[in-house]
């Protein structure tokens, strides 16, 4: 329930606003009404100057206060009535006034149900804050990206200090102030067509549409100056731009520079290919498909075959996931880089300066390397929990796994995510009895409920011991048996195993780099602050993949690499935003979970509007011929529309069918297009076609059809269509 006091609040804005719209208020805040007037206006304002002053702030302040149309007619109006001098001044105070106003406003009225219905923007300005202080602010009034009014609301919803927001606020405003007030006093002069060419109306209009150019001039180099005190730039630098970190990040940045003939450096520590290559996609993903055969010929009888009773041979499934391994490694060589013209430098990199590594080779020797841009791609590991008794147990995490060479009887696997679903599946269609816990009440916390339980159906038919809600407290040896006391609603729960599985997140990888000597300090979960061009602290100095975050994604990293890499060869000319609006990922349990946009769950949290439209893959006719006939699409549209916010497929193939949503929402093609869209018959992607016409059909226009119905029937002619309707109604009597 709204307090009084806002209840109040809320009441006297609405009548304002309502007073301003019924008494012409935006038919009068125009430029043509105020020239239109302004003869007997200046005679008035001659006469009751005081007045007049007082009356045009109070009304200035109404309007910014209340974020209603005409600030800027009125900012103008200020310079053509009262001259550059008294409209400057006048104009400052009650802009200022009024911002402060509607800055209390969104703070008393908006702040607490805004900060949780705009959680992520409310989070990023607040560390925008939190970096640049009042820099920041002063930062948005100089460019003007955004609207004032938005501003006001924006920062009300933070934590800043009035005095220091109506401060900043007043200086930094105070340039395009002048800048507006000035071309009004010129608009005033406006008498005949000799005037508009006149030199001080184009100086002025000249300004108006440089201010914007010059203040982003001005801002960057204040930063640029505030960022490198204290250090000194090279004279000459020996790269381009220089990559620390040879996996899918780095590789990506490395590549598109040696794309555009930049001279580039890549340094490496261990194995190219980072992660991915060795111990993330694709050695999981080989397992998997073993998993997969091994399930396949267990359940033969799905296919009118005889089952075959699976015994696998761990060695042999190792030896091929490396095998695997083998075969792609060339696409990430040292060989292949340097025939592209990237020296590849096999050691450790440690931050001198923006512009100057460290580097260590391994081989022992030191030198100091320079780049014009650097790049971060030290990747990420795996988290490892600080709980009692762990480090006793050997944990395997993703990434010394591979290095097993005994299967485990019994295989507790910590965590619900997509690495510990993937993982727990895969042993367990291997014959290894495996136990999985996880603290919170399901899987897959960043899916919607219906699709984490259909997982956890289709694990626990794989033999899995799921144990949702619990949370594992200690490790202890009890008469030479590993057991995990794990808490679940207060009461201590002992689970008996082999060996441990640790999959519960990922850190960034910072160690070594030195990013003190920059003062770049990374947070808790070891990634480094990245700003919208990928840019840390410095900018020439980027990041990208896992130790930027926040997405632990191999696409995601290739994704962010082209903006680092861009940014620092171009950077000075133009610079990119990394756009995350369509990232898709998928969870390749069996059934796959593909996801692109926004889930049902996030779109609540958000307070987006949507409609769902379901469709069932037990209709399709692939899948049933496959006996792969369970799972869904689900699409969430724009109300009325085909517009989509969102899509998740769960089934088998998912992630090849999420492909034609993902560029559907890339470039902005709706499902009626993809229902228009011939697919082959019988195929998996038929179903993103099938989905499309579910949509269709819930949005058929009845009142058309009713219409269309009637004409087929007068085309039938009058007498059978008179039976027909005779035969309906006494079969209805």
């Amino acid at each position: 329930m709204m307090s009084k006091p806002k209840l109040m609040l809320l009441v006297i804005i609405a009548v304002l606003v309502a007073a301003f719209l019924l008494l012409g208020g935006p038919e009068l805040l125009t430029l043509e009404n105020l020239q239109r007037h302004q003869d007997s206006l200046n005679q008035w304002i001659a006469d009751n100057l005081l007045l007049a002053v007082s009356g045009y702030a109070l009304i200035y302040i109404v309007v910014t206060a209340l974020s209603l149309p005409g600030a800027t007619v009125m900012t103008l109006a200020g310079g053509a009535f009262f001259g550059n001098a008294v409209g400057l001044l006048t104009v400052s105070v009650a802009s200022t006034v009024g911002a402060s106003v509607a800055f209390l406003v969104a703070r008393f009225l908006l702040r607490d149900t805004l900060r949780r219905k705009y959680a992520n923007t409310v989070r990023r300005i607040d560390e925008g804050i939190e970096r640049d202080g009042a820099f920041y602010l002063a930062t948005l009034r100089l460019v003007p990206v955004f609207p004032f009014f938005l501003i006001n609301l924006a920062l009300g919803l933070t934590g800043m200090k009035l005095r220091t927001y109506a401060l900043v606020s007043w200086l930094a405003m105070l340039p395009g102030t002048f800048v507006f007030v000035n071309a009004g006093t010129q608009l005033a002069q406006i008498e005949s067509m000799g005037d508009i060419v006149s030199a001080d109306l184009l100086l002025s209009f000249a300004l108006l549409g440089l201010f914007p150019l010059i203040a982003k001039f001005v801002v960057d180099f204040i930063r640029r100056r505030r960022a490198y005190q204290g250090f000194t730039k090279p004279e000459r630098f020996d790269y381009n731009l220089l990559v620390i970190g040879g996996g899918s990040a780095g590789l990506v940045s490395a590549y598109i520079g040696a794309a555009v003939k930049a001279k580039v450096a890549l340094i490496e520590r261990d194995r190219m290919g980072g992660d991915c290559l060795n111990t993330g996609c694709v050695p999981s993903k080989a397992l998997i498909r073993s998993a997969r055969a091994a399930d396949t010929l267990r359940h033969a009888d799905r296919y009118g075959l005889d089952s075959v009773p699976v015994s696998s041979s761990f060695t042999s499934i190792m030896a091929r996931v490396k095998r695997v391994i083998r075969k792609i490694e060339p696409h990430d060589s040292v060989e292949r880089y340097q025939s592209l013209g990237v020296d590849c430098i096999a050691g450790i990199a440690a931050f001198v300066s923006p512009w100057e590594v460290d580097v260590t080779h391994n081989d022992g020797r030191r030198e100091q390397v320079s780049a014009r841009s650097i790049v971060v791609a030290t990747g990420g590991k795996p988290f490892v929990p600080p709980i009692p008794g762990l480090d006793a147990m050997a944990p395997l995490t993703s990434e010394n796994l591979w290095d097993l060479e005994q299967q485990p009887q019994r295989l507790l696997v910590m965590g619900g995510g997509p690495i510990g679903c993937e993982l727990s599946q895969a042993f367990a269609r291997l014959g290894v009895t495996v136990t999985q816990v996880e603290a919170m009440e399901r899987l897959l916390m960043k899916e919607d409920p219906e699709v984490a339980e259909l997982v956890a159906e289709s694990l626990r038919g794989d033999g899995i011991d799921l144990r949702l809600g619990h949370k594992v407290v200690e490790f202890v040896e009890e008469d030479g048996e590993r057991v995990a006391v794990c808490d679940c609603d207060g009461e201590a729960v002992r689970i008996p195993f082999d060996r441990v599985l640790v999959a519960v997140g990922r850190a960034g990888n910072t160690e070594g780099l030195n990013l003190e000597a920059l003062g770049i300090e990374p947070r808790r979960n070891g990634t480094v602050p990245v700003e919208e061009d990928m840019s840390v602290g410095f900018p020439n100095v980027f990041a990208c993949g896992d130790v930027a975050g926040p997405y632990q994604f191999t696409h995601a990293a290739a994704h962010q690499a082209w903006y680092a890499a861009v940014n620092g060869l171009f950077g000075q000319f133009k610079r990119f935003r990394v756009d995350y609006r369509v990232l898709p990922w998928v969870t390749f349990t069996a059934p796959e979970v593909a996801r692109v946009g926004l889930s049902e769950e996030e779109a609540q949290q958000q307070g987006v509007h949507y409609e769902v439209t379901r469709y069932g893959l037990d209709d399709l006719d692939r899948a049933i011929a496959e006996d792969e006939d369970h799972g869904f699409i689900k699409v969430l549209t724009v109300p009325g529309k085909d517009r989509i916010l969102g899509a998740v497929v769960v089934g088998t193939h998912a992630a090849e069918i999420l492909a034609e949503f993902t560029l559907a929402m890339k470039h902005g093609i709706g499902l009626n297009k993809i229902l228009g869209t011939i697919h082959p018959y019988p195929t998996w992607n038929e179903s993103a076609k099938f989905a499309a016409g579910q949509w269709k059909q819930a949005h058929a226009p009845e009142g058309v059809l009713g219409w269309l119905a009637k004409f087929h029937r007068w085309r039938l002619g009058g007498g059978q269509s008179a039976g027909s309707d005779r035969t309906q109604d006494e079969s209805v009597t």
